[in-house]
């Protein structure tokens, strides 16, 4: 089998699907964390200045979305056959709950009624909140596991997609998602918003904690196939003790009011959180809860060995420029939001 830097091909596009998807979770999580919060926001100018303040970057940070979702095709088809399949009824809202949230956000300011702008505020923040759920309750069950049989196909219901974990986790990534958001929107703002926001940061913080330390302990009663891998190899107890230290360090950040690094903390924190999924998982991808045997691994659910190795050279040339070109925006549109005659 082919090798590249002593890791096979497979593994290589494990690692790149991961790595597209974290950057989704880093990027559209703090503007669905902002839009969660937008109904706090009693005044319009207030709403106006939260919207302008991802308004740059909402749309752009959905690309890395595409991205994974193609990554994800290509690199494992098996595994997006299954994933996609079971659940297929979840995928439907989520593209519903995707539609009404940018129209909300696009349509919002073409009307000057009031009851207008409402309707599309409550839009915006229900669908954001929706979309944060959704994801969780998507990963929860991803971990937990799904009752695949031996071709790979979903037996279960959409009744089934609740339980009691995958719904923690849900509850778990909205919280992650409104302190990134908050943290995102206090460095954009200023005055009476940015006292607004201090406190709203110190309240969703103090969520995800509570959230993060729930979710731990259920993990490590209930789910003890996610600490196998960390058992089997010491050197990975390092990604559980930078997730702490990086957790405790917003806090820290946040009570010295240093909101750029709290943020920088905060987004390494969600890179942390996927890397524990990933390591907890690996070499599996989908875990069948019917039989052992017919769980989907990065072997038997990838594409030929040439064929990785050719879209490898792609991802290697169009994931940087994607991020590159991501980095450009957010620089182009640093500093404080100000509202002009072309803001939302």
């Amino acid at each position: 089998m082919e090798t590249i830097f002593g890791l096979d091909l497979p593994t290589w596009w494990f690692l790149v699907v991961g790595g597209v998807f974290t950057g989704y979770a880093i990027l559209d999580g703090f503007d669905l964390g902002a839009g969660a919060l937008h109904l706090f926001f009693k005044k319009e100018e207030s709403r106006r200045i939260a919207l302008n303040a991802i308004g740059p970057v909402w749309d752009g940070n959905e690309v890395w979305l595409v991205i994974g979702g193609g990554a994800l095709f290509a690199g494992f088809p098996v595994v997006y056959a299954t994933v996609f399949s079971a659940f297929y009824e979840l995928f439907m809202l989520f593209l519903v709950l995707l539609i009404f949230r940018a129209i909300s956000i696009e349509f919002r300011s073409k009307e000057p009624m009031a009851w207008w702008r409402q309707l599309w505020d409550v839009s915006y923040s229900v669908s954001s909140i929706m979309l944060a759920l959704s994801l969780g309750l998507v990963l929860g069950n991803i971990i937990q596991g799904l009752p695949i049989d031996d071709q790979f196909i979903y037996r279960g219901t959409v009744g089934d997609f609740f339980n009691p974990f995958s719904i923690l986790m849900a509850i778990t990534t909205l919280s992650l998602f409104m302190m990134h958001g908050a943290i995102y929107l206090v460095m954009k703002t200023e005055n009476r918003l940015y006292a607004k926001l201090t406190v709203l940061v110190k309240n969703t913080t103090i969520f995800f904690v509570l959230m993060f330390a729930l979710t731990t302990v259920y993990t490590l009663l209930y789910l003890p196939h996610m600490v196998e891998r960390f058992k089997e190899v010491p050197m990975m107890f390092f990604f559980p003790v930078l997730t702490i230290l990086a957790v405790a360090n917003i806090t820290r950040q946040i009570t010295k009011r240093k909101y750029r690094f709290a943020f920088f903390s905060s987004a390494f924190v969600t890179a942390m959180l996927m890397a524990l999924v990933a390591v907890g998982l690996f070499p599996n991808i989908v875990l069948s809860t019917i039989d052992p045997q017919f769980h989907i691994d990065i072997h038997n659910g990838s594409s030929t060995d040439k064929s990785l190795k050719i879209m490898l050279t792609f991802a290697a040339i169009g994931v940087p420029l994607v991020g590159l070109y991501t980095g450009f925006v957010f620089w182009t549109f640093r500093g404080k939001v100000k509202l002009d005659e072309t803001s939302y």
